[in-house]
């Protein structure tokens, strides 16, 4: 069920867009209003939904199982650690769903992954990674750090 967004309640705040894992979550530069590039393309992981203070992404279903005519709305209430899930069916029915928000605060987990360690050589001579040299670069023995690479890591990402 991908996204899409309501023009009326977007104010443009971009936390849709820092969220989403998928990159299809944009501003456009006319109106300032967030909205789904490649709705086909959408994980469904629904944090842009969750993350959306106005509450103006909603999630569209399937046409071949939810008509036109039904929603699903969510509401995520950091006071009181719920996040509320509200379905309305297109014959009228609703239901609610709620549940303890289990995320960390906006902005507030970012990983120390300077401090873990390296892969040793057992590791990476293990065969759960027998499919992965080619996609890791240890194709040619050793890891390809971006120090090797003559690479620089950019502003704002943490490692």
């Amino acid at each position: 069920m991908p996204t899409f967004v309501y023009m009326t309640r977007c104010d443009g705040c971009g936390y849709c867009v820092d969220i989403c894992p998928s990159d299809i979550m944009h501003i456009d530069e006319t109106t300032r209003r967030a909205y789904n590039i490649e709705p086909n393309m959408c994980w469904e992981c629904y944090s842009c939904v969750k993350a959306c203070p106005h509450h103006a992404i909603d999630v569209r279903g399937y046409a071949d199982f939810a008509p036109l005519g039904h929603s699903v709305r969510v509401d995520r209430d950091e006071e009181r650690g719920t996040i509320a899930w509200k379905i309305k069916f297109r014959d009228g029915r609703e239901k609610n769903f709620l549940s303890p928000i289990t995320t960390k605060p906006w902005g507030k987990h970012i990983p120390q992954l300077a401090d873990v360690p390296a892969p040793d050589q057992s590791m990476r001579d293990s065969q759960l990674l027998f499919n992965e040299p080619k996609y890791i670069r240890m194709d040619e023995g050793d890891l390809h750090t971006l120090e090797a690479a003559g690479l620089k890591l950019k502003e704002g990402v943490y490692y």
